[in-house]
């Protein structure tokens, strides 16, 4: 499979928290950076995702906002 993303990090997942729709998958892409997606619960199971299980957090945006306290 070919995708248009440039940023494809390769990691670990390290957590799943499930929610009522969508689930919170940590993924460990090394030297203490942790990588949080949100996605649905399907695609979980879908990727047949578990802690362990090596992953990819692919990253595609067009815009990146900035903001300050």
């Amino acid at each position: 499979m070919k995708i248009s993303a440039r940023n494809i990090l390769k990691g670990k997942v390290t957590e799943i928290v499930t929610g009522a729709t969508t689930s919170h998958v940590r993924i460990d892409i090394g030297g203490s950076v942790i990588v949080t997606a949100s996605i649905t619960n399907e695609a979980v199971a879908d990727l047949q995702l578990e802690k362990g299980k090596q992953a990819y957090a692919v990253i595609k945006a067009s815009d990146v906002m900035v903001g300050i306290d």
